[in-house]
């Protein structure tokens, strides 16, 4: 489906470069045009809104040939189905119990220190956010994380999504009664990108990042509607320009008109495509706290196999630069900056390096071409980057 958006492209640049110009609503709607039937889904137990809903009770009970098929056919409705699956029980009541508590005695931590947790779609303070959750839980009761963190539903569709390779990492989000609902949006790592930003990155790389991440969330309470639980565009992923589309007002008020809404119980699991739009939904009840971990869960392999101390170079070449911006040589100072300094603003630590002023934060990269321009003096500038290392390491 991803590939009927090239079909009127006839030469090598607009093939490969993506603009938001070209961004057609019509063209989006007809990459949905599909419907979710019951005989493509045999191994679900029902479909509720176009979304498969599996049993996740019953997954440790399966033989390795059900296990297999129950597998591929997930991980076919993530990529060009409806983009996104319900487990229904996926958590006993007994681990959602235990690391609920663990979650609240965390967030009155949080208050009692005057911490209002930074977040991506919300101002500071309005929900409570506790950011690297999953460490902390380990940390503070390792029983429960291990009875938690080892569920079988997540392993499965971790599994089939990314293979037998991943790293989980994830994050507590609870929004409190009147808790707005966000903008319709696409997730890490085109997602947390401005529209500029994100058109230079080829068309292929909008194709295949989605299938490098996959999100989830677990209920850790009842979420009837007026809660306010996520809202999902069935088959939206499809739509190869969505990732320059998602911030266009006509797109905005198609999915305001058009998203399904699923309630959830306390220990149900959703997991999407993160190219697939969607948006928390405001709560509108009276007493609510929409509690759900937001799990992100990475393939293994954007990684480089080599390892560099990249702040160590910075330092080394930092005067050289400083030289060349001054010889009106600022094109080959951003080059050599790309060639030797992180890119990308993540991972890194969100209790210490909150999302506040943007999406992402300052890159290493962009730290050093800024300290080049601003021909800041060696020992400012170190001084600037040693606190930008501190602020990304783990604590």
């Amino acid at each position: 489906m991803l590939a009927q958006d090239q079909t009127q492209k006839t030469t090598p640049s607009e093939r490969v470069w993506l603009s938001a110009d070209d961004c057609r609503l019509e063209d989006f709607v007809a990459s949905m045009a599909s419907t979710t039937r019951p005989e493509d889904y045999p191994l679900a137990q029902r479909i509720e809104k176009d979304v498969p809903v599996y049993d996740g009770r019953s997954i440790t009970e399966l033989s390795a040939a059900q296990r297999q098929a129950l597998q591929a056919e997930m991980a076919e409705a993530l990529l060009d189905g409806p983009g996104i699956i319900v487990f229904s029980g996926a958590f006993d009541a007994h681990s959602i119990a235990k690391t609920t508590d663990c979650f609240n005695d965390m967030i009155a931590e949080q208050r009692e220190a005057g911490v209002a947790g930074g977040d991506h779609f919300a101002k500071p303070g309005a929900n409570d956010r506790v950011w690297r959750v999953q460490q902390k839980l380990a940390e503070r009761d390792p029983a429960a994380y291990v009875d938690y963190y080892a569920n079988p539903a997540l392993e499965l569709i971790c599994e089939a999504w990314l293979g037998p390779m991943y790293q989980v990492t994830s994050d507590l989000n609870v929004v409190n009664p009147g808790g707005q609902a966000q903008s319709a949006h696409r997730d890490y790592h085109l997602g947390f990108m401005s529209t500029e930003q994100a058109e230079r990155f080829p068309a292929h790389v909008h194709r295949f990042a989605s299938q490098l991440t996959l999100q989830g969330a677990v209920a850790h309470c009842d979420m009837p509607l007026e809660s306010g639980p996520t809202l999902y565009l069935p088959y939206s992923q499809r739509y190869e320009h969505g990732f320059l589309a998602a911030s266009k007002p006509e797109f905005q008020r198609y999915f305001t008109e058009h998203h399904v809404q699923l309630p959830l119980a306390a220990g149900d699991a959703v997991f999407f495509n993160p190219a697939l739009f969607h948006a928390a939904g405001t709560n509108h009840s009276a007493d609510i706290r929409r509690m759900a971990n937001l799990l992100q869960v990475s393939s293994a392999f954007g990684r480089a196999m080599g390892i560099l101390d990249r702040e160590r170079m910075c330092r080394a070449i930092y005067s050289e630069l400083c030289q060349r911006e001054q010889g009106g040589a600022h094109a080959t100072v951003v080059r050599a900056a790309k060639a030797t300094a992180e890119g990308y603003g993540f991972p890194t630590n969100l209790d210490r390096d909150q999302p506040t002023a943007g999406l992402a934060p300052e890159t290493q990269c962009e730290l050093l071409i800024r300290a080049v321009g601003e021909q800041l003096d060696a020992v400012s500038f170190e001084s600037q980057l040693a606190a930008q290392l501190e602020r990304r390491q783990a604590s």
